[in-house]
């Protein structure tokens, strides 16, 4: 996995993006900033104290038509592609880092699910059920925002859907 240096400048406007999104929304979600690298599910289930699948990762995906998708998922499955297919109808494909930073405005690594650059449908695994809480990125490799399934649902206008893998197909 490629991750782009972020400066601080970069950094600043990223996570104040986010906060300006969530005062118009739920004020009451705070953002964590960490001095660890939470790029990964892996390190930032380290950095925070947690299981892996407490993390919700956000990931781009690019349809065989050209148009953007997002999934979040539980940071301890792989998505599985027959599943997505099925759900929107097209084979996807990983966005590039490019393209995840023009669509979104966020680095891979620091991707939120919301206050997106450019809005996409956004699709929420079930497996992130599992927790009271899970914690997606909040526009940089070093924060986190504790969030439960239902605001998410709620400040993502996301779709809830089983698009993980339980089988082969994996992406």
């Amino acid at each position: 996995m490629l991750i782009m240096k972020e400066d601080e400048t970069n950094k600043m406007q990223a996570i104040e993006r986010v906060r300006e999104y969530l005062r118009a929304r739920n004020p009451e979600l705070d953002i964590i900033v960490l001095e660890e690298n939470t790029s990964t599910a892996p390190l930032a289930a380290r950095a925070l104290g947690l299981e892996v699948g407490q993390i919700a990762k956000s990931i781009l995906l690019k349809t065989k038509g050209d148009e953007y998708i997002m999934v979040v998922s539980a940071g301890d499955v792989r998505l599985d592609s027959k599943a997505i297919k099925a759900v929107v109808g097209s084979k996807v494909r990983m966005a590039n880092p490019e393209e995840v930073l023009e669509i979104t405005g966020f680095n891979i690594g620091g991707v939120c699910p919301f206050a997106l650059k450019r809005e996409v449908p956004i699709y929420l695994d079930e497996s992130l059920l599992r927790y009271e809480r899970v914690y997606a990125a909040a526009g940089t490799a070093n924060t986190a925002l504790p969030i439960s399934f239902q605001e998410l649902m709620l400040i993502t206008g996301g779709t809830a859907c089983r698009v993980t893998d339980q089988g082969s197909g994996a992406v």
